[in-house]
């Protein structure tokens, strides 16, 4: 197989939400919504896992980088395995 290049998100997390989901595209960043509360690296991980369902990726293949106590978040996903609908509006290599 061919692995794909690296994707950089740009990510604005809202916490304490109802539920966790990928709501959408806003201001060039994708809006995330989670449930958990932003203590502890909780939001991170959530994101995270969201991130990795979405294209098709163990979570160990997206990287926070830059963000971590922000609610504006860069993540890395690595060797991606399928490309969500609304990617084309947030990505940048």
């Amino acid at each position: 197989t061919v692995k794909q290049p690296a994707l950089r998100l740009s990510v604005r997390v809202q916490t304490r939400g109802r539920k966790s989901e990928i709501v959408g595209v806003e201001n060039s960043q994708l809006k995330v919504k989670t449930n958990s509360p932003p203590t502890d690296g909780c939001t991170n991980r959530d994101v995270t896992k969201q991130l990795a369902e979405a294209f098709g990726v163990p979570p160990t293949n997206v990287r926070l980088k830059s963000g971590a106590k922000s609610r504006d978040k860069t993540f890395l996903i690595e060797d991606p395995c399928r490309v969500p609908a609304w990617l084309s509006a947030v990505a940048f290599r």
